[in-house]
């Protein structure tokens, strides 16, 4: 059987690659989109923590016997911590300012962590095997579906859906909101403000962290894995609105769906088509397709 002149099979594994992408754009978008929405940091440095996380499960493992599933919990914890170190000594001095002082310096950090793990490891990729409990595949008919790429999916969708939930629909949520729109009268109620907005940008930093342990098996852990992913997740956010956490997670499974199809039916065009489709949001909805002017 084919569609679009393609063998089911093909289509379908395509769709299911993009699908994989999209779940890694989604969390990746969600972090930022969280940061950018409550502390109104654009966060450059996003694709190092991602990075950093990946190494986390691969030195923990590699170095110290950790569990695949020990790393899904350490790894976030860790570049967790540091996450919240950079905003607490540096990131915390810049919020009055313009937000282009946050972008050089995440930017910056970036480099510097980067450049850290390149001096450390190389730029050979570093390779994580599929834990145990995922190796394998199931048979679908028409395609093999590997395990660990299906737990991929639903693990994205958990952790995101979840995340929104928690923002929109809790109390906690409720104060971070506030606290970010009006922080005097939210201090008035005798919440800390300030250690607020600290764990709001440590989470965010922690869920590239879970992304990267995430990718480990599917992709080289390298020091440039983060770099080659960020300009397409900014392009994820811009498209569905800087800020906007629903447009972020729709967002980001959209366009990995769309990138597989696209190496399907125009394979030159599949490195590019999200930014097209970023061009064409822009010029008919330039405050993003979730987004608030």
């Amino acid at each position: 059987m084919e569609i679009l002149g393609m063998p089911t099979a093909v289509l379908a594994s395509q769709l299911l690659v993009g699908l994989i992408n999209g779940s890694f754009y989604a969390v990746l978008s969600l972090g930022l989109a969280i940061i950018f929405g409550l502390l109104n940091i654009i966060n450059f440095a996003h694709g190092a923590m991602y990075m950093m996380g990946a190494f986390v499960a691969w030195i923990a493992l590699t170095k110290f016997g950790i569990s695949y599933w020990g790393a899904l919990v350490i790894a976030p914890v860790l570049v967790g911590a540091f996450g919240v170190a950079i905003e607490r000594i540096l990131l915390r001095r810049l919020y009055k300012l313009d937000h282009l002082y946050g972008l050089l310096l995440t930017f910056g950090l970036a480099l510097i962590v980067e450049g850290v793990f390149r001096d450390q490891f190389g730029i050979s990729g570093q390779s994580y095997e599929v834990p145990e409990a995922l190796a394998g595949g199931i048979p679908l008919g028409f395609m093999f579906l590997p395990t660990y790429r299906a737990w991929v999916v639903v693990a994205a969708l958990t952790v995101c859906f979840g995340t929104w939930f928690m923002i929109e629909k809790t109390k906690l949520g409720a104060y971070l909101r506030a606290g970010t729109e009006n922080p005097q009268i939210v201090q008035a109620l005798g919440i800390n403000v300030p250690v607020l907005i600290t764990l709001t940008y440590g989470f965010g930093v922690a869920l590239a962290a879970f992304a990267g342990v995430l990718a480990a098996p599917v992709f080289q852990v390298s020091p440039v894995m983060g770099s080659n992913l960020l300009i397409v997740v900014f392009a994820v956010v811009v498209i569905g609105g800087m800020g906007s956490i629903l447009g972020s997670i729709f967002t980001g499974l959209g366009l990995g769906v769309i990138e597989g199809l696209t190496k399907v039916v125009y394979p030159e065009g599949s490195s590019i088509v999200v930014f097209v489709v970023m061009v064409i949001v822009l010029f008919i909805r330039p405050a993003g397709l979730f987004g608030r002017s």
